[in-house]
């Protein structure tokens, strides 16, 4: 087995992780708002669902984009 087939598995494999974190954080962001409603949680808490969810989406992007410069530096 060659390096770059390697190298590649191992960017998919963080593609695939980061498309997790991306439907999960969204699904468990879905949730929290509906919960937090149904329950009559205040404000407060919606907000700090909120920073979580920045949080997961701030990884993701991060991540997609070292994925990115990656696969560009490895042509």
């Amino acid at each position: 087995m060659t390096g770059g087939n390697e190298a590649d598995r191992a960017l998919g494999r963080q593609g695939r992780i980061v498309a997790l974190v991306i439907a999960g954080t969204m699904i468990l962001w879905f949730v929290a708002q509906s919960a937090g409603a149904w329950l009559g949680l205040a404000g407060r808490y919606a907000f700090l669902v909120d920073l979580f969810a920045l949080a997961g989406f701030l990884w993701a992007l991060i991540v997609t984009w070292r994925i990115w410069r990656k696969r560009r530096n490895m042509r």
